[in-house]
């Protein structure tokens, strides 16, 4: 908290509240502590899908969740990549046993955070051409080879599928989509489904080699960007600040391995980075203490 508060960080959201008791805990823990500081999501246990009645009990539990406290649902990316059904096939991101859980989120007005696939570049040939080379060597198990996962053209499109039969729920797309260097696909996406807000966690080097057109883009869909950080590492945090507000220029970024080039600033207006940083949240996320964010 003390460490927020040397931000100016209003309010953290913990994405992995899990379900059930552990959920319950981790609510009354943090509200206990420090009210309306610390928000959690609840997950989803995809364990036993092909059991009879697993939506049924899914549907229950997230009910039980967030009457209990939770402000929203995330959705980890192995939806899509490697849960399995008892057959040994993959379960896909628009799976119809799993549209009752988007649905009651709706109904209870929460967001629903979901990560589908990973870089596009993950499936690529691991050669010179690649951008993720360096990655790819140092974490290999982040490698997709052909075959072995559905590819990501599917997994998006899955993940589309579903915030488009699903229009009564606030869908929030992790790391931008991965279009974060294809601005204009995302941009197609904001028009066509109304109930889609993505957040900008782990692709702050796709902004800081475009800050031109990433500046233009954000100016436009000020009200569907979310602020997002993917590890809570305090020292990373600056160098989001300092794309997102500054106009410096050829400045390294802090992980040498997800990008090898260097950051310009967007020097956004004060307009842009209240939405991205806190007006969008306040909108999107139920019960956050608005007064934790002064006008002035």
């Amino acid at each position: 908290i003390s460490e927020m508060d040397e931000m100016n960080m209003g309010v953290l959201v913990n994405l992995s509240g899990s379900w059930g008791d552990r959920l319950a805990g981790a609510v009354s823990n943090m509200e206990a502590r420090y009210p309306n500081r610390i928000v959690t999501f609840a997950n989803v246990d995809f364990s036993g899908m092909s059991e009879e009645g697993w939506t049924e009990r899914a549907v229950a539990q997230l009910r039980t969740d967030i009457e209990a406290g939770a402000r929203g649902l995330k959705v980890y990316k192995n939806l899509g990549l490697d849960v399995k059904n008892s057959d040994g096939t993959r379960v896909a991101v628009n799976d119809p046993r799993i549209d009752p859980v988007w649905a009651l989120a709706g109904e209870m007005g929460v967001p629903v955070l979901i990560h589908s696939a990973e870089p596009a570049s993950f499936w690529l040939p691991r050669d010179i051409y690649n951008e993720k080379w360096l990655e790819l060597k140092l974490r290999p198990g982040r490698y997709r080879p052909p075959g072995e996962f559905a590819t990501f053209e599917e997994i998006m499109g899955e993940h589309f599928d579903m915030i488009g039969k699903h229009p009564g729920t606030t869908f929030i797309t992790a790391h931008m989509a991965w279009y974060g260097g294809n601005l204009t696909k995302l941009g197609e996406m904001f028009d066509t489904y109304p109930n889609l807000v993505a957040d900008m966690a782990a692709v702050i080097y796709e902004f800081g080699r475009q800050p031109r057109n990433a500046k233009q883009f954000m100016e436009k869909y000020k009200d569907r960007l979310l602020f997002g950080k993917d590890t809570y590492r305090v020292s990373e945090f600056w160098t989001y600040f300092r794309t997102f507000e500054t106009q410096d220029e050829y400045f390294p970024y802090y992980r040498k391995y997800h990008a090898q080039w260097r950051l310009y600033g967007l020097g956004l207006s004060d307009d842009v980075l209240k939405h991205i940083y806190y007006k969008n949240a306040l909108r999107i996320i139920p019960g956050i203490d608005a007064s934790l964010f002064p006008e002035d």
